[in-house]
């Protein structure tokens, strides 16, 4: 079996795309399994900014196919618009196909996200007003429009009709909204339906068949661990499973199948959007941090708030996932900080010192963290290409991750190109 599954382990924006572009090169597949157009995957080749939401990092380099799998929840018009800007750029798009079994999101979806976003008094999650989550509401409700039904014209129809008659109810007398015409969202989703028709396939039969080939399959994630919707910092989480574990549910292959398990994380931390954050920067250096890193959300530019690298929360990330293959990011952005500091352990509400995560965000808000100071260096590092070119005290930072972590790190990302890597082992 030749599998690779890349996923975050911190807050999301942690460089998957990156890895996932590199590692595409060799693969037969990139499947993406959760998640939507929420994620923002940013790819760099050359002079050349790709910033991708809902297609896979790997469009760009995969020679194969590229899959959007039944975990996800698509909006069809965000595919379109992705599709055209690549082809725009003279790249072929013929190879990227979107399960059958996908959901999709609907315009009702994303005003719901909006108006309990906007509501007064309302727990803001902080999303990307995308209609992730209502999407998902729908799925586990059984109440959801899949892909396939966009080619379905009578099935299609009867789905929007009960959909909008309790959507429009709330829309009118809980948030005081205009309601939704069933004939102009029906004629515009049937007439995207035709669009795609030849791009809505099975595709669990095929990735199956393909693993029991041999052939090289990436499976890529969006946001990351701590944003799970069982194993994150709940409620403020994404609605999918964006774990190893979620592979198997969202793209239909067993966990026996799974191999190489990639985690990416930053060399320090960030996090957009509400919740809990320890080890957060909320000053000076945390501003040079977000500078420097170009830290600033790929879907919704938002700046997202910047803080030392969390040993604690990414020790849980590794453990959910089974990681046994780490990768590391943005190294080059702590170039020039004299000292720098890792949270090694927790120091809880009643002055208990702990080295594992919590289930209970309330408390992880008054949890104290406690520091490692690591010497910085000053020397500029976005052309070394192998290990023995970093500073030595850039190594004893990667060493002491690796060491805290009992995993090896197998990659050291020293900049945003998609050659400014240091790779410590082939996985391929």
């Amino acid at each position: 079996m030749s599998t690779y599954v890349v996923v975050g382990l911190q807050y999301g924006d942690e460089g998957k795309g990156k890895i996932t572009d590199v590692l595409s090169a060799k693969s037969d597949y990139v499947v993406r399994f959760q998640g939507g157009d929420n994620a923002g995957h940013t790819v760099y080749v050359g002079d050349e900014k790709f910033v991708l939401h809902l297609l896979p990092s790997g469009v760009l380099q995969c020679k194969g196919k590229c899959i959007i799998a039944n975990g996800v929840v698509v909006n069809p018009k965000s595919f379109i618009k992705e599709v055209n800007q690549i082809e725009s750029k003279g790249l072929r798009t013929d190879h990227i196909f979107i399960s059958r079994r996908a959901h999709v999101i609907m315009p009702y979806h994303i005003l719901l996200d909006t108006y309990r976003e906007e509501e007064h008094g309302g727990t803001q999650i902080g999303t990307t007003k995308k209609g992730i989550g209502p999407c998902y509401e729908d799925k586990i409700a059984r109440v959801g429009i899949r892909m396939i039904d966009l080619l379905n014209p009578e099935i299609l129809r009867d789905k929007i009709e009960k959909n909008l008659k309790i959507k429009n109810s709330l829309f009118e007398k809980y948030f005081d909204k205009p309601t939704l015409d069933v004939e102009e969202i029906y004629n515009e989703y049937l007439e995207i339906g035709k669009q795609l028709q030849d791009r809505i396939v099975d595709t669990e039969l095929e990735l199956n068949e393909a693993i029991r080939d041999g052939k090289n399959v990436l499976f890529e994630g969006a946001q990351a661990l701590m944003l799970d919707i069982d194993f994150g910092t709940y409620p403020y989480v994404t609605s999918s499973s964006p774990s190893t574990g979620g592979v198997c549910t969202g793209a239909g292959v067993p966990p026996t199948s799974l191999q190489n398990l990639i985690g990416v994380a930053k060399a320090y931390c960030t996090r957009v959007g509400n919740g809990p954050f320890p080890s957060e920067l909320d000053n000076e250096l945390g501003e040079k941090i977000r500078q420097i890193g170009g830290e600033f959300g790929a879907t919704t530019g938002r700046p997202r708030r910047t803080g030392w690298l969390d040993l604690v929360s990414l020790k849980h990330a590794c453990m959910i996932n089974g990681i046994n293959n780490l990768v590391i990011t943005k190294l080059d952005v702590l170039t020039g900080i004299e000292n720098l500091k890792v949270v090694t352990h927790y120091k809880t509400e009643d002055g208990k010192i702990i080295d594992y995560f919590t289930s209970s965000t309330e408390k992880l808000y008054n949890y104290e963290p406690i520091y490692q100071d690591l010497p910085g260096w000053k020397e500029d590092i976005t052309k070394a290409r192998s290990y023995d070119e970093l500073p030595q005290t850039a190594q004893e930072y990667i060493e002491f991750i690796e060491k805290y972590l009992g995993i090896n790190v197998y990659l050291v990302s020293v900049g945003p190109e998609r050659s400014q890597n240091i790779i410590r082992k082939e996985l391929f």
